[in-house]
């Protein structure tokens, strides 16, 4: 029950994404959340970062050990 009411809140957020803007990407991390992007997130090999902007626009950054799968929404 726990886990239930963040997913379907992660699918609802998604799904009004994809209608509104472009070509958006869901990360899924080692922790269990998932993150929906605007446009393809862009990794820094030097770092180790991968920087993104998230469902507000606001730019973020999350440490690529920590992603353990990036997939594109279809539009």
């Amino acid at each position: 029950m726990n886990k239930t009411i963040p997913l379907i809140a992660a699918c609802l957020m998604t799904l009004s994404l994809a209608a509104c803007s472009g070509q958006s990407y869901l990360m899924h991390t080692s922790d269990g959340r998932t993150i929906v992007t605007e446009g393809k997130p862009q990794t820094d090999s030097q770092t180790g970062m991968i920087s993104y902007k998230d469902a507000w626009g606001n730019k973020q950054q999350i440490n690529r050990s920590d992603v353990k799968e990036m997939t594109a929404l279809e539009d």
